[in-house]
């Protein structure tokens, strides 16, 4: 009795300084978040009902102006619609382009493969996006001498005017975010697949299961929780890029044909100094981040027969 006495006595002391560390580690972290990321989101809501121009000092409250403002605003809805697009359109090819990668590379058996096509496809994510923006700008997408009319010429193919044709800028966006961003979630899926156990898989073998009735199976069910987390944060990721938008495409591109809600706030705030209303069409886009991000941690959930099963 006396040694379980001592034991207990132990362990209670063991949780006690486990919830000690743990504290101490969170207050730094929660103390960044509530000063650069509530605090700003606080500052944005007071100023969006305001006239509010920083080198001004007759800043006037003018209440819900600056909502009804958006919704007359043909710009903010020909960014919003942009914007929706891009999300939409990028999004959906980058998990399933990213998904179908990490599937083909779990293929390969040896682990110095497997690692060498990741860091392939994960190189143009460290690269800056403002220097590939350039590249992309003045080596690839020229009508004359970029790349990809150059090759497209050799195929008979007559050249595309990338960043001059209405039609085709936003196609060009998505084509260099797809590029940039996949490797990231190549790397995340394809972790998530080797956290499935082989024994697993080895059954399947036994069975006689196709490769396809493997992963739809298997692997597709027990990538709940990776799924869940790469949707989510590319989600919020696409619906803040910017730097594109910014030096791929000059000023907006051809009839506005390249202009998302980033950029629209970007210019009412430091091109026209309208702050006020670029905090208004800031919260208009931070509700409808929050709205889908929930939306899908709520339909993407996985179940508990698959969080059992991984």
């Amino acid at each position: 009795d006396r040694r379980q006495r001592q034991m207990c006595i132990r362990d209670r002391g063991c949780v006690m300084k486990n919830k000690k560390l743990v504290g101490t580690v969170m207050v730094p972290a929660m103390l960044h978040m509530f000063v650069f990321i509530v605090i700003p989101i606080v500052i944005g809501l007071v100023i969006s009902f305001f006239n509010y121009n920083p080198l001004s000092s007759d800043n006037k409250f003018i209440g819900l102006e600056n909502f009804v403002r958006l919704v007359q605003d043909a710009d903010f809805r020909k960014a919003l619609l942009n914007t929706l697009l891009f999300v939409l359109i990028t999004v959906t090819l980058n998990i399933g382009i990213a998904l179908v990668v990490a599937q083909m590379i779990s293929w390969f058996k040896s682990n110095k493969v497997r690692s060498f096509f990741r860091m392939v496809f994960f190189l143009p994510c460290i690269a800056p996006m403002v220097a590939t923006s350039v590249v992309f700008a003045r080596s690839i997408f020229p009508t004359t001498t970029g790349f990809l009319n150059v090759a497209l010429n050799k195929i008979g193919i007559d050249s595309i005017n990338w960043l001059g044709d209405p039609k085709v800028v936003m196609i060009s966006l998505i084509i260099y975010t797809i590029w940039v961003d996949v490797g990231y979630n190549v790397i995340l899926f394809s972790a998530g697949i080797d956290g499935i156990p082989s024994y697993v898989y080895e059954a399947a073998d036994l069975d006689g299961a196709s490769e396809w009735v493997k992963f739809r199976k298997i692997t597709w069910p027990l990538l709940g929780r990776s799924f869940q987390f790469v949707i989510v944060q590319t989600l919020i990721s696409h619906f803040q890029m910017f730097a594109q938008f910014a030096v791929l495409i000059l000023k907006d591109g051809p009839q506005n044909s390249g202009l998302v809600l980033s950029r629209y706030i970007y210019k009412m705030a430091f091109e026209y100094k309208d702050m006020g209303y670029a905090s208004a069409v800031s919260l208009v886009l931070f509700v409808i981040i929050m709205t889908l991000s929930l939306i899908c941690l709520l339909y993407t959930s996985p179940s508990p027969r698959d969080i059992s099963g991984s």
